[in-house]
Order: C-alpha cells, then structure tokens, then sequence
C-alpha cells in the first residue's frame, strides 16, 4: 500500500519543550508537545516501556532511529513506528522502502498532532508466522463457553468452583499472614531477654497472638518461625485472568441448566452473558484484538474537512493494526491461532460528545455523530477490503461473511435517511465498502468500533466530559477550570461564561454571599481580623466547615465573643451553630461552586439538555456508535452483595427480555459490615480428661515478663506535699511536689530565684516532662539514678537542706533530695544531720515532744487534726557532745571541687566523691 503525505507537515505547528517525568524510582528528562500534561507523557511511557521490540529479518532493513528532527519522548513514537514499517515490508503490505518510511512519519504525525492513539499490546507471548495463510477453520476462545453444551458446561461449573475456591484461599491465606506478623510483634515489643520474651509461657501477649494464628489455620511450625523473627508477607494476587463468556441460546429457547450455571457464575467473579454463540465469540475475540482511538475533536480542529481526514486516517491506522495482528503476540498459541484466523481490530471514536458541542448547529447531534460513526466504520472496512489486493481474505471471512454482509447493508440503510453532508458522504463509503465486501472479501472478518479503554484515552488526551476539568499549568500545577469545549459551546450561543465558570468553580469569597457573608458574620462579633483568617482559608479548602476551623479561628474570640465553649470548637461545630444546614448548603454553592451546569439559570436553551446530563448523553452516543460495529456493546449490571442464585436469574431472564443481546453480571464487593447476624452459641460441653500425675517438684528460677498497663495516672485534685527551700552555690531553689493518697510522687515543681527567663523555663518544663513520666508509671529510682552526679554550674554548697550538704548542680541537688526523702536513699545524703531527734522531729533533748501541726498541714486536714496532737520521740542513741571548739568547717575536695572535705577520725575525708586526698592532714 501507498500513502499521500498529509500530516507529517502539520507537525512543525507542534511546539514540543524538554519535561522532567517522574517515574519510578528516578526522573528522566524527555522532549515532548508542550500542550501535553506529565500524567499524558508518563503514560506514553509506560506504553512503549510494556511494547514489544522485536525487529524482522530483512535484506534492507530500516533505521532504528528517528525519523527526523527532535527525538520526542526520547524516540519512543519513532521507534514504534519504525518496528510497524519493518513488519509491514516483511508481510508484504510495503513494496517499497520509500512507503514504509512515509506510513512510519504518518503514523507518528498523527500521534503528535493528539489525532489518535494505539491501545496496549503484549510485551510477548505466542504467534503464528506472518507467511502462513491457511484457510483451516479458527479455534474457539479459550474464554468463550457454550453453556448450551452440556459437557462444557460441566467443564465451566468446575472452573467456577476453582475460582471460588481461589479467592476463599486467598483471603484466609492474608488472615493466617496477618496473625504470624502479629506473633512477631508481640515478641518486638517485649522488653527482656529473648529467651522470655520467646516463650508463650512468660509472654502472655506472645500466647494471646500465638493462640491467634492457630485458630486462623497456622501449624506451630510457622508460629515457631515467626517467633524466630522469620518474615512472612501476604501472597501476591495472581494476575487477573481474562473474564468469562458465556452464551445461554437464544432469549425465547433459555433453558434452565445453562441459566442456572450463568448465574452461580456471575456470583463467583464477573460474567459475560451473551444470548446468542455469535455475540459472544465476537465479545471474546476483542480481547485479542489490537485497536486505536481517533480524536473527533483534535480531527476536526486539525483537520476541517472530516469526510477526507477520517478517510485517510481509517486507511493509515487499519494498515497499522493489521500489521500489528500479524507481528503482534497472543497469551498462547490457541489465542494466537483464533487471532490469525479472525484478524479482528479495533478502531473507535472517543470525544463525540466535545465535538457535538462544538457544532454551530446542534438541531440533531444524534445524526451528526452517527454520520461520523458510520463514515469511519465505512472506511476502515474500505481498507481492509484494499488490503486483500496485497494479501488474502481473512481465513474465517467464508464464515463471517454472510453476517458481514447483511450488517453492511443495514447500515446503508440506516444512513440512507440522513440528509446531512456528512451523512451522504457516510452512506456513499457503505455502499463503497458492501460492494466490496462482496467483490472481493475483507482482510479483516471483524472491526469494532466500541471499546473502552481508560489508558488509551489518556495518552489521547481524552477525558470524561464534565463542566469542571483539570488542567496542568506551566509550574506544574493542577488547576480546575469550565471544560474548555463547555465554554466555547456557550459562547458560541451568546451566553455569559464567566457566569457559568462562577456557577461552576465558585466564587472563593464570602464577600455579598446571599448567607453567612461579610455582614451577617460582622452582626455576630466577626472582626476585620477573623473575616481576614476566613477569606484566607477559603483559598484553601475545600469545605465551609474547614475555614471556620480551630486552625483559623482563635479560641479566645471563639469562646468570649461568641459565647461557644472550646470543646464544641474543637469539634469541628462551630459553623453548624452560626448557620442552619440549608444555609450552609446555599453559602457553599456561592463559595465552592455546584461542580455541574444542570441547574445553571443562564445555560442556551439548545445546550440545557446537555449540560443538565452528559452521562445519558455520552451512553446515547455509545449506542449509536454500537449500531456499526461487528461487536455489541455491554450492558452492566451489578447484583447487591446479598443477591443469591435466584435473583441473578431473574435478572438474566429481565435483560433477556428487554432486549439486551449481551450483559455484564457482577456483584458489588460486601462491605466492613457482616452480612451474617450469628448469635452465640455456648461452647459444647465434654467429659473433663483425667487428671494426668503431678510432675516431679524441681526448684528453678522463673523470670516472668510483666505487662504495664501504658495509661496515665492522675493525681487527685486536693493532693498533699511539702516545699522545699534550699541554695546551690548562692543560688536559691524551691521544690514543690505533690503526692497520691498513698504518698508515692506524683509531680514536681522547681522554681529559681534571681535566675534568666530561659533558665527559668527550662527548668519548669523539665518539671513537667519528670511530673508526666512519674504520672505514666515510670519509676522515681529512674529518674535519680540518671541525673545525680550531673556537673554543671551553679554547684557547691547547699544551704538550708540538713540531709543534702553538697551538689555537683541543681539537678544532682533535686534528686538527691527526692531520693534521701522518697526512696530513704541514705547513701545520697552528704551531710550531717542537725541536733534533732533520730526520727527527725525536733531538736533539743530526746525526751521533748513535737507539735504535729509542724508535719501536717492544718489546711491540708480543714480541721480534722486536733491542736493538741503531737509526735513522741523514740530510738535516738545518745552520742558525746562534740566542743564547738572542735567543730570544724568543710573545705574544697581537690578531686571535685565541692565543699564537701569533712574530718573523718584522723583524716579529711570527701562527703560528695569519698576520696581522701592523700596531702589532706589534720592541722
């Protein structure tokens, strides 16, 4: 075949800029249309990277490289369509090496120019040789079952109930992996030797899990290993299988069996249902056929006179789909074998709904679009019928061609009425193509012109259309925006755009909303600097309730303005009590927009229809399209999770009767929520087992593994405590603390004298992080042992303490009183007592009694302690009176610097450090 060049020119409009792609585990840096989002490039991408790059064995063979110019997307388009013109030459559809390069430039023009765009194939897998052309009949698709049959029915009730079986496994499989990964973090998370912490016995978290993983299925060898730390991960879900068709005969001949086993089906996994063997081998031959998208807007944008564009497209893009059948790759060689015999192809047109509103005359878009409809599907069969003068009819065409025949002639039919240019022209190449067809047969025994594909319509460009879409801009930002085929299509009918883009995106100010705007606030207490916050994060957000958050609003106004109490702020309720529900709903279309045009006042009499509801209105076009492809387009139907057999066959028997020559059966997912109410059954009571004998007694020392329970113990609100006032190196320190009923610490307080602000706050904050850990069960010893013998300045003497002399710094100084006085630590005492009795309540003569209001606060009690209570003396040893001539005051430790040097007996001796310097002498 020859090719005219008709795009290549048209690509030096094409403006193409240097992107940075990020993929997976890199960014790669690439050359592509500048009009093009990164989500666009990535997927073509991932397209070529999933594409076969194999290369015929020619005597000239063509270069690898680009075809010219710049290489775009790293020569990606250029290589593909260089593989195609190398298959082409080698089946024998290119005499020429000079036709294979222009069909190579053609076909990568038309990607570029956004025209159109090849679906996904196999990377690799099985194929018949491109030289052979027998004419034996095709194999049937493994996918396809004839449930009329009834030893293939027997055969697809087996698969069913495997495939059930399968996804019962699977689940139970991720239930048994997730009770080993929970056997292994209950010994991670014990703290104590591995031997404990690995024995069920002494780790009850360890027997909890263990006991788990056992009821879920696992053996105790696989417990055994997770004990050890040996990683177990979820099984990987098997690759989706292609999905099921089956036919159940004819709607007026439905017997029950075939029905019965449709439906047992349809609940296992999702089911293809066709009513007739035909349709559903043709449903089934699409999973192996190759196919391309065209762009109807981009076509009529790029080029204005359809009738010739759609005729030059459908000849270039059927000539590479061939090629792709013969050189393209099956799952396996029996797919591979019905692929070679049928040659299907799909070739569809997507954005019908874009170009319709783009038409200055939308009086009967549904003749508008199925002139377009039938124009392509005319030519594509066109050129398969040119293509047998190269080649040979497809093997299955003496068995498709009756079929195809009498299609064709109902679409002459059927275009026959249409008085539109577009129209004649479509009736006209279906009379071309049914002449023939009949002459001389088709390359091709199908071409659907109906198929979804959500990837190929992104490397098209081609999204959903809806009012609001998503943009990229040059910083690489996603932006909303009115469609822009929406907004010319309402300019075009005189209408106001910017009212529909503010009906649409909103406003993003509460400034004049008709509820809760700037005056209604400022009438309950809003300020300039509240409404400021508000605006703010309405820029931001994405609901009403976020920009009256505690984020934006201070609690204080909140609170003492508004008269609303913090916990009902935090909550999220603030503008729920400003406003009733209709008023927020009324206030958030102003600001956030109504995301759709069906209710917008303004919209053009002739678009309110469609703006109202485009998803009607893009099936209606699925429909119209259906009507001209050899291929019949699904209904989807999906069954409720409790459906049973029962009510899929009343279903089947429905869509039977009303027409549908094909459904999709599915059932929805169960959700979290059981389906199942189950009540409680009492465990089966048995005769107790006898009593096994004792085991020897054998002495053996067990350590067991205590779980504390990691909540926070509060103290009461009237707690008892004493303040303790003392000065380390000069500098005065206060100790407050606070205590449980039971007397054990509960919480500190440190307050300085004369000291910075900084150090001030350091040291209350060090409090309160001591007080929090005492609180949450860490034990006071902790604490004491890590920070005694801490040295920095302030140090030195203590005064006002009798039991601590000395500290090597304040927090040596804190907890070496809370250990002495708390903990009865007598070793961290560092000074001598003062002349008081040995239980320490008093001073003077051992016999002397004590107030006890000098220990008990009398504030504390309120009253309860009498005033004439008192504490008796008791054990003190009466020692010889030491001369105060012969006391003698502490000097330095050349060791540590304290002024702790106290005689001992003959020598001096260290109070803080113990040392006893060996120059220290009494003099």
């Amino acid at each position: 075949m020859r090719f005219t060049p008709l795009l290549s020119d048209l690509t030096a409009t094409v403006a193409c800029e240097a992107r940075e792609i990020e993929r997976v585990g890199r960014v790669v840096r690439v050359t592509a249309p500048a009009g093009w989002s990164d989500a666009r490039v990535e997927a073509w991408l991932d397209w070529h990277d999933r594409s076969p790059d194999d290369w015929p064995r020619l005597e000239t063979a063509p270069g690898r490289q680009a075809t010219g110019g710049t290489a775009i997307l790293d020569g990606a388009l250029d290589r593909w369509a260089n593989r195609l013109a190398a298959w082409g030459r080698a089946t024998g559809i290119f005499a020429a090496t000079s036709d294979a390069d222009i069909f190579a430039s053609e076909l990568v023009a038309s990607v570029l120019l956004g025209l159109a765009a090849p679906s996904s194939v196999l990377m690799e897998g099985a194929r018949t040789p491109h030289a052979s052309e027998d004419s034996g009949a095709p194999t049937r698709n493994s996918s396809v079952f004839d449930l009329d049959d009834p030893i293939v029915r027997n055969r697809f009730e087996g698969d069913t109930a495997r495939l059930r079986t399968a996804r019962v496994t699977a689940h139970a499989l991720s239930g048994v992996t997730r009770t080993l990964k929970a056997v292994t973090h209950a010994v991670r998370r014990c703290n104590g030797p591995a031997s404990v912490c690995g024995d069920p016995a002494a780790n009850p978290a360890l027997a909890r899990a263990a006991l788990a993983a056992r009821r879920a299925g696992a053996d105790d060898t696989a417990i055994l290993d997770a004990i050890a730390g040996r990683l177990f991960s979820a099984p990987e879900p098997e690759p989706k299988a292609p999905m099921r068709i089956v036919s159940v005969g004819q709607p007026d001949a439905l017997v029950d069996a075939p029905l019965r086993a449709a439906a047992d089906a349809a609940l296992a996994d999702d089911l293809v249902v066709a009513f007739s063997l035909h349709d559903a081998e043709a449903l089934g031959d699409l999973s192996i056929a190759p196919g391309c998208a065209l762009s109807l807007p981009s076509i009529a944008a790029t080029l204005p006179d359809l009738v010739p564009a759609l005729d030059a497209l459908a000849r270039l893009w059927t000539t590479a789909l061939e090629i792709e059948v013969a050189c393209g790759f099956a799952a396996d060689g029996r797919l591979a074998r019905r692929r070679h015999a049928v040659r299907p192809i799909i070739m569809t047109l997507v954005g019908g709904l874009e170009w319709l509103v783009g038409q200055p005359e939308r009086s009967s878009p549904e003749s508008a679009f199925q002139s377009a409809a039938g124009l392509l599907a005319a030519s594509v069969s066109l050129a398969s019928s040119e293509l047998v003068e190269t080649l040979r009819p497809a093997p299955a065409w003496m068995t498709a061609a009756d079929e195809v025949i009498a299609a064709l002639q109902a679409r002459e039919a059927r275009l026959a009425g249409l008085d539109t240019e577009l129209g004649r022209a479509a009736a006209l190449r279906t009379a071309q193509a049914l002449a023939a067809a009949q002459e001389s047969g088709r390359r091709h025994s199908l071409i659907a012109t109906v198929a979804a594909d959500a990837e190929r319509d992104l490397r098209l460009g081609i999204s959903t259309l809806g009012a609001v879409d998503l943009f990229q801009t040059r910083d690489g930002d996603l932006v909303r925006r009115l469609h822009p085929a929406l907004a010319q299509a309402i300019e075009a009918q005189g209408a106001d755009v910017e009212s529909a883009e503010r009906w649409v995106l909103g406003r993003r100010t509460l400034v004049d909303a008709p509820i809760l705007g700037h005056a209604d606030l400022a009438a309950r207490g809003f300020t300039d600097t509240e409404l400021e916050a508000v605006e703010t994060a309405l820029a931001h957000v994405e609901r009403l309730e976020d920009a009256f958050h505690a984020s934006v609003l201070e609690p204080g106004f909140v609170r003492d303005v508004l008269g609303i109490d913090e916990d009902t702020f935090g909550q999220g309720l603030l503008l729920s009590l400003l406003a009733t529900p209709e008023e927020i709903s009324v206030a958030s279309a102003y600001v956030f927009g109504h995301r759709d045009l069906a209710g917008w006042p303004d919209a053009p009499p002739r678009l309110r229809a469609l703006l109202a509801e485009t998803g009607p209105a893009a099936t209606d076009l699925t429909r119209l399209a259906e009507a001209f492809s050899d291929v019949i387009d699904l209904t989807a139907i999906e069954l409720p999770s409790q459906a049973g057999i029962g009510a899929a066959m009343a279903t089947l028997n429905q869509a039977a009767s009303e027409g549908h020559r094909a459904v999709r059966l599915s059932r929805r997912q169960a959700s979290g929520e059981p389906l199942l109410v189950l009540p409680e059954t009492e465990p089966l009571r048995r005769m107790p087992d006898p009593a096994p004998p004792p085991p020897p007694v054998t002495e053996r020392v067990v350590e067991r593994v205590i779980e504390r329970v990691r909540t926070r113990r509060k103290l009461p609100d009237r707690r008892k405590g004493y303040i303790q006032k003392a000065a380390v190196g000069g500098h005065k320190v206060y100790i407050h603390t606070g205590e449980y009923e039971d007397g054990e610490l509960g919480e500190i307080f440190i307050d300085m004298h004369k000291e910075g602000a900084a150090f001030r706050s350091l040291m209350n904050n060090f409090a309160i992080a001591i007080s929090i850990g005492l609180q949450y069960g860490v034990p006071l010893d902790e604490f004491v042992d890590a920070f005694v013998f801490t040295r920095f300045d302030p140090a030195g003497r203590v005064t006002g303490n009798d039991r601590v002399g000395s500290a090597t710094s304040i927090l040596d100084y804190i907890f070496r009183e809370l250990g002495v006085s708390y903990l009865n630590r007598t070793e961290l005492a560092n000074a001598d007592a003062e002349p008081l009795n040995a239980d320490g309540l008093g001073s003077g003569k051992a016999d002397e009694l004590v107030p006890a209001a000098r220990f008990i606060s009398k504030g504390f009690a309120r009253g309860t302690t009498p005033d004439n209570l008192v504490v008796l003396p008791f054990g003190r040893k009466a020692g010889p009176e030491v001369s105060p001539y012969d006391r003698r005051e502490a000097e330095t430790c050349p060791a540590c610097g304290d002024f702790t040097l106290q005689q001992r007996g003959g020598a001096l001796v260290c109070d803080s450090c113990g040392v006893a310097p060996q120059d220290a002498r009494l003099i």
